[in-house]
């Protein structure tokens, strides 16, 4: 395959907001899969794990960083440090289970052992050897750039450039977190369900708002009942699906919230979903007017989706070009009793986890859709992500974020993909902080 080029301006060409139009090539290009580990997943911030994953020191939780394997685990002092799983003798993992507790990391080839901050404390023959010439101290695993925690949920970037998490957040990065934290103090539910779909990762990270698919995908989940209180039914007028209120909230660097609004006519289409915690003060307090609102599946950039009304959070790790691995974790709030935590476990293993009703039929539809984009005639043709592009009143007030008060939409799709071209053209940080979008005059 000819290399692509890394110009600026054609990286930026590769998304054509005003059009809405996205170059096939993002997803099956293998020089430009390497250059988004490089220049968004090695920089932007990740969410590695929750604090209730690693409560006590010594507890560990691996995860990655693009393909980097780490481990987050919490030191002595009570901080969470995110380690990469390699040893800086040969390489070799230090840690080979996914969750766990220690007191320290000693690589199983040569016996090289590290303490909970990842500094070198052991060398075999050190004296014998080594003859104390070594210099522990530059040897240390290698560590993320920052480590930083919102509301429980700990991120880390490998960026020290990068700015802080609160500033990359952002109000609606804070508010996706808000629209789950606020509901309970939120605990992991024990495992982490993952599976793997040929496809890349940005398809099941844009299905994030996709709300247009569902008649069409899972329709033999809702003719099974799927998501149904007892006693309701799905509308037949399929037009009023389309024409029900929908929210796309958006935030710098790519986050955004996309979906329906809540409503009366949008709580009618999805009865299964609970809104009643939205009546509560502290959450108006928190949330405010907008987020209140925002019912639609929330995304934290580059790879995070918190379906809020599953309690569970997703991650779509990428594998290569053409192959991603989903995760989710299931939160339960404390609060609730031991049988409705067990019944939102069921739900929601049911509803995305590998023998569940919908996110499977969604990964056929990604594999083909990435397949779609490798042929050499296919890939001359960009996809259409301009779906309202143009409609829809944009409203900037003092009640809350930029948000775009419409119907169907893609909006959201296609922030995310302006923002993921920016980040792909940006050399360093400071560069993309100087020349990103803001969510002012999208349409």
């Amino acid at each position: 395959m000819q290399q692509h080029s890394t110009k600026p301006e054609d990286l930026l060409r590769l998304v054509d907001v005003e059009q809405g139009l996205v170059d096939r090539r993002i997803y099956s290009d293998e020089d430009i899969y390497q250059l988004e580990l490089e220049r968004v997943f090695a920089r932007a911030w990740l969410f590695m794990c929750h604090d209730s994953q690693i409560p006590n020191p010594g507890d560990f939780f691996m995860t990655f960083m693009g393909e980097d394997r780490v481990i987050v685990v919490r030191d002595n002092d009570g901080q969470p440090q995110v380690l990469v799983n390699s040893c800086r003798h040969r390489g070799n993992a230090i840690c080979r289970a996914d969750e766990g507790h220690l007191t320290s990391f000693m690589c199983t080839y040569h016996g090289w052992t590290y303490d909970l901050t990842g500094a070198l404390v052991g060398v075999p023959g050190f004296k014998e050897v080594y003859h104390e010439e070594l210099d522990r101290e530059s040897w240390g695993l290698i560590k993320a750039g920052q480590v930083d925690t919102y509301k429980g949920f700990i991120f880390a970037t490998m960026d020290s450039e990068a700015p802080s998490l609160d500033e990359f957040l952002g109000e609606v990065g804070r508010m996706n977190i808000d629209l789950i934290a606020v509901r309970g103090t939120l605990k992991v539910a024990g495992g982490v369900e993952k599976y793997t779909i040929p496809c890349n990762w940005k398809f099941a990270a844009d299905n994030v708002w996709d709300f247009y698919h569902a008649g069409i995908t899972h329709a033999s989940a809702g003719m099974a009942g799927w998501n149904q209180r007892p006693g309701s039914s799905r509308p037949s007028n399929s037009s009023a699906r389309f024409s029900a209120p929908n929210l796309a909230v958006l935030g710098e660097y790519g986050h955004a919230i996309g979906g329906p609004e809540v409503s009366e006519a949008a709580t009618a289409l999805r009865p299964a979903y609970d809104n009643e915690w939205r009546k509560w003060p502290e959450a108006k307090q928190v949330l405010g007017e907008v987020g209140i609102r925002a019912g639609g599946n929330v995304h934290i950039f580059p790879h995070m989706w918190i379906q809020q009304n599953y309690w569970m959070v997703a991650l779509r790790v990428p594998k290569g070009a053409t192959k991603t691995e989903i995760w989710w974790f299931t939160f339960t709030p404390e609060e609730m009793s031991p049988e409705d935590r067990r019944a939102i476990v069921r739900r929601s293993s049911g509803h995305n986890g590998p023998a569940g009703l919908t996110e499977i039929d969604d990964g056929e539809n990604w594999n083909e859709s990435t397949r779609g984009t490798r042929g050499v005639i296919s890939r001359e043709f960009p996809l259409h992500y301009a779906m309202n592009l143009g409609h829809g009143e944009v409203i900037q007030d003092e009640l809350g974020p930029t948000r775009i008060e419409t119907s169907y939409n893609e909006h959201a799709q296609l922030w995310h993909y302006r923002s993921w071209s920016e980040f792909m053209a940006a050399e360093s940080w400071p560069e993309l902080k100087a020349n990103h979008s803001t969510p002012e005059g999208v349409l």
